[in-house]
């Protein structure tokens, strides 16, 4: 019992970190009720509280548990289980497995899958829906790309989407035309993509429940708790149902679709309203496209492609309607900017949004921040718009940054320059473009350079950051980011039990060695929701699945 007679927990045999900046630690963590409730000496927690359970961390290192601030969760769930063809090193090897999935389907049913780049093929070009058609029948095909901006279809997807010849662009869309006939060729990019996704339907409310779960499963096994998610209402909603019935292990700070601006405006909502398990966050807006793509809009053209520019998704004239709107009625701006045009039109427009009606002090937020003017530096810190990066993206784009944005890649990814402003940084992952797995990604940030390359010089070395300083924007930056930093981030008396125990202390290690850590247990209020001593398989092998060497080409959103 507590000190109030309340059950709880004693965590102890650690060496635990209640910041997240490293610095002095603890032995012992008390939990109950889902809170800390106190931290310090073994011998002391033990006399306030004999009659706590005790659990021992055998002298693991302990942090905040990480949360994930830029996450398509139900997606990075049916990722799981879709055709996967981030490993596929050429165009014919992508088709192979097409083909494969195609001979074990139903009749007729959707074959679904992604991560294709097509950056790596030897081809070196984009696929076309001529490549599919011999090998997929009467099946329809829809296949996204690593960086999620472009659809590969074939031709039944072409049918059935409605897409001829004649079918004009969609407002923020391209569909790819050859030439010569005019002919839709199966590629589909940015708003044009949702014309296929449309007619492939939508999962029913049964799957998305399974798809959260399924994730959350491989999030825990990273010591991720908690989860910036940028999806739809569906996601919303299965989310409420799975917390109503216990089910909801994450805890998860939902954005709101462009497109469902209105209607969250018209009742009322607000960003923060829910609690500490559920919270809805700010609304999701696309500026623009994607690096692997060559859609992220850009002041001057790709190198060595003289007239693309990339696509502005929305005109700065929308971006300023879209935000000025959203921030009036007490919504922060969560926008999707990667190219240096994008991130310059996004600053124009929330300098340019009105506060809202009761004051409220917003915290507006740039997701991706890939490529930034240097004059558009300092203007996050100076108008408090959070920078939402996720540092796999840094590395392993690094060769397509440079072959497509030359020398201008030095302002790409640039952590140091931001913090130096004063930014405030939250990290996350963009699954399933890249892998949630968070050691990783504070490698990337630390190193700014790939494990399986350790004698290949680092991208841009000025832009590294310390151990503490990734780690902080997992953990007390993304609790910033969401409005949350005083009950996430730390774990002191008053804040949620959730927390990852590592195999070694990330302080104390050579930063080569930072993926080599291994997640040995995470809590989230309180309970173990993921234990590498318990869990099936091999306990060592404790990185979450999806995990990557490959260029990760831009992002989702």
């Amino acid at each position: 019992m507590s000190e109030d007679g309340t059950a709880g927990t004693l965590f102890e045999g650690g060496r635990i970190y209640t910041d997240a900046a490293g610095g002095a630690a603890c032995a012992a963590l008390a939990v109950c009720g889902g809170r800390v409730v106190a931290a310090g000496d073994t011998a002391e927690l033990r006399a306030r509280f004999p009659r706590f359970p005790r659990m021992p961390l055998d002298g693991c290192a302990v942090l905040p548990a990480f949360t994930d601030s830029h996450i398509h969760l139900a997606g990075f769930g049916f990722s799981l289980r879709d055709v996967d063809l981030r490993a596929c090193p050429s165009l014919r090897d992508a088709v192979a497995r097409v083909a494969a999935a195609a001979r074990e389907a139903r009749p007729g049913a959707w074959i679904r899958g992604g991560g294709w780049d097509k950056n790596l093929w030897p081809e070196g070009r984009f696929p076309r829906r001529d490549d599919l058609d011999p090998v997929t029948g009467a099946h329809p095909v829809v296949l996204r790309s690593k960086d999620g901006h472009t659809a590969w279809v074939n031709s039944v997807a072409l049918v059935l989407a409605g897409i001829t010849r004649d079918t004009p662009d969609p407002e923020g869309g391209v569909i790819a035309r050859d030439t010569a006939t005019g002919e839709p060729t199966g590629l589909l990019a940015e708003r044009a993509v949702h014309l296929a996704a449309a007619a492939a339907g939508r999962p029913g409310p049964a799957d998305v429940e399974q798809a959260v779960q399924d994730a959350a499963a491989v999030l825990h096994r990273a010591g991720i708790a908690g989860v910036h998610v940028m999806e739809g209402g569906d996601v919303l909603a299965a989310c409420q149902r799975l917390r109503a019935r216990g089910g909801l292990t994450l805890r998860v700070w939902m954005t709101i679709p462009e497109e469902s601006l209105e209607a969250a405006a018209g009742l009322g909502l607000r960003t923060g309203f829910g609690d500490a398990v559920l919270r809805i966050g700010g609304v999701k807006i696309f500026s623009d496209g994607a690096l692997g793509s060559q859609t992220a809009s850009m002041l001057e053209p790709y190198d060595g492609q003289p007239d693309n520019l990339g696509v502005a998704v929305r005109t700065p004239e929308q971006l300023r309607a879209l935000i000025g709107r959203a921030s009036a009625c007490g919504i922060a701006a969560v926008v999707h900017a990667i190219g240096d045009r994008a991130n310059r039109s996004v600053l124009d427009a929330i300098e340019a949004a009105p506060p809202p009606a009761d004051g409220t002090a917003l915290r507006h937020r740039i997701e991706h921040a890939q490529l930034l003017h240097p004059q558009d530096l300092p203007r996050l810190a100076s108008l408090g718009v959070i920078a939402s990066m996720q540092p796999i993206h840094c590395t392993q784009d690094r060769d397509i940054a440079d072959r497509y944005w030359g020398t201008r890649s030095r302002g790409a990814y640039a952590f140091r320059s931001l913090l130096r402003c004063g930014t405030r940084l939250a990290f996350g992952s963009d699954a399933p473009v890249e892998t949630p797995d968070v050691l990783a990604g504070i490698y990337a940030a630390v190193a700014r350079k790939r494990r399986h390359e350790p004698e290949r010089p680092a991208w841009y070395p000025e832009e590294r950051v310390t151990v503490a300083e990734a780690i902080h924007a997992y953990t007390a930056g993304a609790a910033y980011a969401s409005g949350e930093e005083r009950i996430k981030g730390r774990l002191l008396p008053g804040y949620v039990a959730d927390f990852v125990a590592l195999s070694r202390d990330p302080f104390a290690v050579p930063p080569e060695e930072l993926p080599e850590i291994r997640v040995a247990l995470t809590v989230v209020g309180g309970a173990v929701r993921y234990s590498a001593s318990s869990a099936s398989g091999s306990s060592s092998d404790s990185s979450p699945a999806g995990s990557s060497s490959r260029s990760s080409s831009g992002s989702t959103g």
